[in-house]
């Protein structure tokens, strides 16, 4: 979850130090114009030594390398792939609540991964793995169509400046991308606490023709027509958010179970000759 209020200034072209060499190999952090701001930050002494003993294991460089979840997590399972997963809050609770799912989060904050990490060795997770790098890239070349069954964006930065939308990562392209790696029948879950964010998603989202709103009773937490969970924590940013009166905007998508295959590989095809995540 990176919010944008626990976040530094980000040089301009989004790329922090050592971006180049981490491209070396087929690892690309931060190949592009991001939707999201370069932080650096120093480990700290336990978070190293829980990084040390468990990275090897649980976490990856983003690369263009296809995922094989079956394989990394030792097990076929649904796989629900969180981008922005900030200090790992969400991820932790959902991946604890549902044994059942494979959980992939997706952070470039190396602290904040350090945190999640910390977690999963302090609670004994083995469905949560961490890809570090741009989500965008994670969607285009990694994970291959119809093989999602849930996809969770909490909390992006709005980048609230109209000169900055064009980095915002819920726009029309980035829907048409994840409907299409969706497996029928999964879901997409958004929450943001940002106002003129929220109607932009819910405009764009709605405008994806490969995707359906679902039902979501916010009291209930829960959503018609999907096994998966939707009940997440509220974080401690949402929860300041909540006490000026800044509600939370909350939305669910789902792919249809039939039908929708053909008409998602014709709007990727179309969107992608644009190149419009770049």
């Amino acid at each position: 979850m990176t919010d944008p209020r626990a976040v530094d200034a980000a040089p301009e072209n989004g790329l922090s130090d050592g971006a180049d060499e981490s491209r070396s190999g087929g690892s690309r952090l931060y190949p592009r114009v991001t939707s999201f701001r370069s932080r650096r930050g120093a480990l700290t002494e336990p978070q190293q030594a829980s990084w040390d003993r468990m990275w090897p294991g649980i976490g990856r460089e983003v690369a263009d390398e296809p995922l094989d979840a079956a394989s990394w997590f030792g097990r076929t399972a649904p796989v629900v792939l969180e981008i922005g997963s900030g200090t790992g809050t969400a991820a932790l609770a959902m991946a604890a609540a549902e044994p059942h799912v494979n959980l992939v989060a997706v952070e470039v904050y190396r602290p904040g991964i350090a945190q999640t990490v910390q977690g999963i060795e302090r609670e004994g997770l083995s469905n949560l793995r961490i890809l570090r790098g741009d989500a965008a890239d994670v969607l285009e070349n990694m994970v291959a169509p119809g093989s999602l069954a849930g996809v969770r964006v909490f909390f992006p930065d709005p980048w609230p400046k109209a000169r900055h939308h064009k980095r915002r990562l819920l726009k029309a392209a980035t829907f048409a991308l994840v409907a299409d790696r969706l497996e029928p029948g999964g879901i997409l879950h958004v929450a943001t606490d940002h106002a003129d964010y929220a109607e932009w998603i819910e405009e764009v989202g709605d405008a994806e023709p490969t995707l359906t709103r679902l039902p979501f009773d916010a009291e209930r937490r829960t959503v018609e027509g999907s096994s998966l969970s939707v009940d997440r924590p509220v974080t401690k940013f949402e929860g300041k958010a909540q006490q000026v009166g800044r509600p939370t905007s909350e939305f669910v998508w789902g792919r249809p179970s039939t039908g929708a295959t053909d008409v998602a590989a014709a709007t990727i095809t179309r969107r992608e000759s644009e190149n419009p995540l770049r």
